[in-house]
């Protein structure tokens, strides 16, 4: 594992928790496997704007330009949902799970894509040159990283000019926090979920690090259609949200962050 991944041999702790992450996430896609965190996906239409705020940047940022999605997993997101290569001048991706990557570059082949690279790689120690890439954008794949290396990393390999778009898990609320206490299985024992601290340490490779943040309330109204079905419970949740999310220390409240790091 360590050689595979090109592993600094002095970093004791990183094989490891790498090689723990990579299991994970190659038991996650393995093919025919249950997703593990299906039910929790059910209830991310409760971050809608994050996502839809994610997308717009990467449209405008990413369009005719070379783009990094950082944990690319099984290319479900820059491949099925967002149709990343048909505004991109050149897409690659990387994942630390060789099997989702095999996934991912199956899809790409089948689809006849010229501009879409999928490659098996250590996100804390790309081999890409510096200043690659114009965008490097991701979803729920910085809390599972050693936070100061990953941004590193990320900081060497986009251009002068470049943005980098990633939607992360806040840790500050205490009702989330008890939900993850009590649910282990859905995540590796070294997920982090980010915290004001993470964003000082962002600030070390980034002149700019702003955020977009969502799920405050909007939890419990997808919770309620879960069980209800659609209601106008959403919309509401949604306008309370936006109210209450720009005041002092309630943004650190919320579920997750669209993080938007500029150099």
């Amino acid at each position: 594992m360590a050689a595979e991944l090109d592993l600094p041999s002095n970093d004791a702790a990183g094989p490891a928790r790498l090689g723990r992450e990579q299991a994970f996430h190659n038991r996650r896609y393995a093919a025919g496997a249950p997703d593990p965190r299906a039910e929790v996906r059910k209830l991310y239409r409760a971050l809608r704007r994050v996502h839809d705020a994610q997308i717009d940047l990467l449209r405008r940022h990413g369009c005719g330009r070379a783009v990094l999605e950082y944990g690319c997993a099984d290319g479900t997101l820059s491949l099925d949902e967002l149709d990343v290569p048909s505004f991109v001048a050149r897409l690659e991706g990387i994942d630390i799970a060789d099997g989702a990557i095999a996934v991912a570059r199956q899809k790409a082949a089948h689809r006849g894509l010229r501009n879409a690279t999928f490659r098996h790689m250590n996100a804390e120690a790309m081999s890409f040159p510096r200043a690659s890439f114009d965008v490097v954008f991701g979803r729920g794949i910085l809390h599972h990283l050693d936070l100061d290396k990953a941004l590193a990393e990320i900081a060497r390999v986009l251009k002068p000019d470049g943005v980098a778009l990633f939607l992360e898990p806040l840790g500050h609320n205490p009702l989330i926090n008890w939900y993850r206490a009590r649910t282990p299985g859905l995540r590796t024992p070294d997920e982090h979920p980010l915290l004001r601290r993470d964003f000082a340490l962002a600030r070390r490779h980034f002149g700019a690090v702003d955020k977009v943040v969502a799920g405050l309330t909007t939890p419990l109204a997808a919770l309620a259609e879960r069980r209800l079905g659609a209601t106008p419970l959403m919309g509401l949740c949604e306008a309370l949200d936006r109210a209450l999310l720009v005041l002092p220390g309630v943004s650190w409240q919320a579920w997750h962050a669209c993080l938007i790091l500029r150099k």
